[in-house]
């Protein structure tokens, strides 16, 4: 029996794919009103949690049963619990919460190009205004700082751990953001003094990090852009968490020169990315991260380790090698001087 028989034609998954906006919308939603919160206090039925959340009880009611169809709640009877994911990630008194990140991800200014992804692609840019994300100082990466944090924690913890070592080092965090990158670090190795480099009033909060979580003391800051401000140095590593994927290849080998002259003979440069495989459609994660650059950018895209390779070696690297994050979907780059 030939396959086409066996799995005839259905129009279920385009259906299910023009209406996934909803899914986005209702997680957002259940976020804002902190519907996970107030199951996992206490409140069980449509009644009670609507009472807890100042909500109306049709409202959370068709809410709760949308989550619980794709697996963000689950429901026994008329009450309502959280799976392990959800009461781990979305109740606000869980020590991993991660709620804020929907205020970055589906912040209008990131998601906008996607409303009339047709233009993008007819362009092959972003329809954002000027450079996109990637304009000067664009305030989108305060907010990106502000509540993007605590998705970046595993990253930035397993990436200590990968490059942290006992010696003393002098390290510049490119693009710090939030700066947790550097800080975890910082507090990994005791030896380890930071610089941060990124746009005045994101590196306020990389400051404010630092003070959290005791290394202010070892804790510097550098204001400005990446391709125009002095490195200074040498440094022993350089860090570039997800950046290079804004830009084209040309602009990230101009960057890893710039980085490699700053360098201590021996330095690392350490990138974090979503590396796809060659053929760009596998894992899903980092291929798929692809269409992000594509909506917000001018030219970025996400880019294979043979690609990274060529990047690092056309730039005087010596050696060049990856280290796929076990606990997520993102592969750390470690080019050495």
């Amino acid at each position: 029996m030939s396959a086409s028989i066996s799995h005839p034609p259905n129009p279920v998954s385009i259906f299910e794919g023009l209406n996934s906006y909803q899914k986005s919308a209702a997680l957002k939603a259940a976020i804002e009103l902190d519907v996970f919160t107030a199951i996992a206090r206490g409140s069980r039925s449509a009644d009670t949690i609507a009472q807890a959340v100042s909500a109306s009880s049709r409202g959370v009611r068709i809410l709760c049963d949308y989550l619980v169809i794709n697996n963000y709640l689950s429901k026994n009877g008329g009450e309502y619990s959280l799976p392990p994911d959800s009461a781990m990630f979305l109740n606000r008194d869980s020590h991993a919460y991660l709620g804020s990140v929907a205020g970055f991800l589906l912040d209008e200014r990131v998601i906008a190009p996607f409303l009339n992804l047709a233009d993008v692609v007819r362009n092959g840019t972003t329809s954002l205004p000027g450079e996109g994300t990637v304009s000067n100082d664009n305030p989108v990466w305060v907010t990106f700082a502000q509540q993007m944090a605590p998705l970046m924690f595993p990253a930035a913890t397993e990436m200590a751990d990968l490059l942290a070592g006992d010696k003393e080092m002098r390290v510049l965090d490119i693009a710090a953001g939030h700066g947790l990158f550097g800080i975890l670090l910082a507090q990994r190795n005791p030896k380890a003094h930071i610089t941060a480099l990124d746009w005045p009033n994101v590196l306020a909060v990389a400051n404010a990090n630092a003070q959290k979580f005791g290394v202010a003391d070892r804790h510097s800051l550098l204001p400005g852009s990446a391709f125009e401000t002095e490195f200074g140095g040498p440094y022993d590593l350089v860090l570039v968490t997800n950046f290079f994927h804004h830009f084209d290849q040309p602009t990230c080998e101009k960057l890893l020169r710039k980085i490699r002259a700053a360098l201590a003979p021996g330095g690392r440069c350490a990138a974090l990315d979503f590396v796809p495989n060659d053929d760009r459609v596998s894992p899903p994660i980092p291929a798929a991260f692809a269409m992000t650059m594509l909506g917000t950018t001018p030219t970025g895209d996400a880019y294979t380790f043979a690609e990274y390779q060529a990047m690092f070696q056309k730039a005087g690297y010596a050696s060049c090698e990856q280290h796929p994050l076990q606990k997520g979907p993102e592969t750390v780059i470690i080019g050495k001087a």
